[in-house]
């Protein structure tokens, strides 16, 4: 019988009931901030709480050993995921940029206490996600899926670091301890929503697409099982195994093709010839992959 993290599913519950309050305030609030409605952010990252606590409750529920281990490690997610939204929405209260926010001594220290239980958040993240990987599931379906899917979010996550690193054609604001775009200034022209640049390189579409493998690949997995009941091929554990090893893979490859383009300070909307080039090399892969994968078992049934 699995047995959820109760504080995980509390902040889910919690999360999800915020991100009604914030929409709600999208949509009253006329205040923005560089052009976008100033409750936007918080909004995103309940959304993206809700998601990430209610998969790790999940997550963790899957495991056999140190069970002590996967608890406290679950409750820091909580507790690092409960500072990090509270201070962004009071950010956002007071018309405030949350992160890399430097202008002001008040500033400054919600910018480090930020830091810090982002810090503290990729310690519990890393640590979980090893106690996960390291055992086997049910069936080889579940293992691949919750290896990948783990190992993926982990350096989606990780990838946010980069924000502060100061990598090549990144410009920092003047009193601003990071930033989010490669090749053009944060601030200008986004995506509706999500604010990712139009104009340049964005470093938060890896982290978005990393992070969620938790979600996504698992979903896959549902769906091939859904899908077993129509086609007979697709009812071995093995073949659905190594169909989710391909998807895992592709996806993998996905991250890290929007993070290498965003570090060319190229806008995610308008690809070169050599992103493009690149992207049809992944999806040829993928197929290819795929279809190996079915043609192996056809062959083994006959």
């Amino acid at each position: 019988m699995l047995r959820w993290h109760r504080p995980l599913m509390l902040f889910t519950a919690a999360m999800t009931a915020l991100s009604v309050v914030f929409l709600a305030l999208v949509l009253l609030d006329p205040r923005t901030l560089d052009g976008f409605p100033i409750w936007v952010k918080p909004l995103k990252f309940a959304v993206s709480f809700a998601l990430y606590s209610f998969t790790w409750a999940w997550l963790l529920s899957l495991r056999h050993r140190a069970g002590r281990v996967s608890w406290w490690m679950g409750t820091v997610l909580v507790g690092a995921g409960v500072i990090e939204v509270a201070l962004i929405a009071f950010q956002a209260a007071r018309g405030r940029h949350s992160h890399f926010n430097e202008s002001t001594p008040l500033d400054g220290a919600i910018w480090i206490a930020m830091g810090a239980t982002i810090g503290l958040l990729m310690i519990a993240n890393l640590v979980a996600a090893i106690l996960v990987i390291t055992e086997r599931q049910t069936d080889l379906v579940n293992t691949w899926t919750v290896r990948l899917g783990v190992v993926i979010s982990t350096l989606g996550i990780s990838s946010g670091g980069l924000m502060v690193t100061g990598v090549p054609g990144q410009t920092w604001a003047e009193n601003f301890a990071g930033a989010h775009t490669v090749g053009v200034a944060d601030g200008g022209p986004g995506l509706p929503l999500v604010g990712w640049s139009t104009e340049g390189g964005d470093l938060r579409i890896a982290h978005f697409v990393g992070m969620h493998a938790l979600q996504l690949l698992p979903l896959f997995a549902m769906l091939l099982a859904a899908l077993s009941a129509r086609w007979a091929v697709l009812r071995a554990e093995e073949v659905r195994a190594r169909l989710v090893l391909v998807a895992g893979l592709a996806y993998g490859g996905l991250f890290l093709l929007v993070l290498w383009q965003a570090l060319r300070g190229q806008p995610l909307i308008r690809p070169d010839a050599l992103t493009l080039a690149a992207l049809g090399a992944l999806v040829v892969a993928a197929l290819g992959g795929a279809a190996t994968a079915l043609r192996r078992t056809r062959e083994v049934a006959q």
